[in-house]
């Protein structure tokens, strides 16, 4: 299969000294406290309950470097069409606070139709799009599918290793 475009999984380990992303990172013992897709350097697709609580593309052309780590996967046209198919699907889906909550406590996941979280809502637009066959890697028995759990399944099928962002800087310093 030729692919020929590269999307990023942005991984979230900034902003240290705000209580919710501590409290996350505490929770999930994991460097991360939020993930995004990143399709062409500057648009950044996701959902978060601090900062929109919606699904929603945003462009960011300011990223302090330092905040974020990046896996990379290479893409077909057609896995990039079926991507943002999937984006504008669920484009204003809200927050799945329940799911998110009650899936760290329970041992099975709960997930709230048309409502998501940003680590949920990655694996399955990834999924959806057929750029990571989600049954090889066991995510569907993963109940609690935070933003660490997250890198660490995408790291194993991912194109270059977090350190490799010297393809492309994001349009930052």
């Amino acid at each position: 299969m030729r692919r020929t475009e590269t999307i990023r999984i942005a991984f979230f380990k900034g902003d240290r000294h705000e209580w919710h992303h501590r409290f996350i990172r505490w929770w999930t013992r994991s460097p991360y406290s939020h993930a995004e897709i990143v399709l062409d350097g500057e648009t950044w697709v996701s959902i978060s309950p601090f900062l929109f609580t919606r699904v929603a593309a945003r462009v960011r052309t300011q990223v302090p470097p330092d905040d974020w780590d990046y896996l990379n996967f290479s893409v077909t046209p057609e896995e990039m069409h079926a991507l943002k198919d999937f984006i504008s699907e669920t484009t204003g889906d809200g927050y799945d606070w329940t799911g998110m909550l009650l899936s760290q406590v329970l041992p099975f996941i709960v997930k709230g139709k048309g409502q998501w979280y940003c680590s949920s809502w990655i694996a399955h637009a990834l999924s959806h799009a057929g750029i990571v066959k989600w049954k090889k890697l066991g995510i569907y028995e993963l109940p609690d599918l935070h933003p660490g759990k997250l890198y660490s399944i995408l790291s194993q099928v991912a194109d270059l290793p977090k350190e490799d962002t010297s393809d492309t800087q994001l349009n930052h310093p």
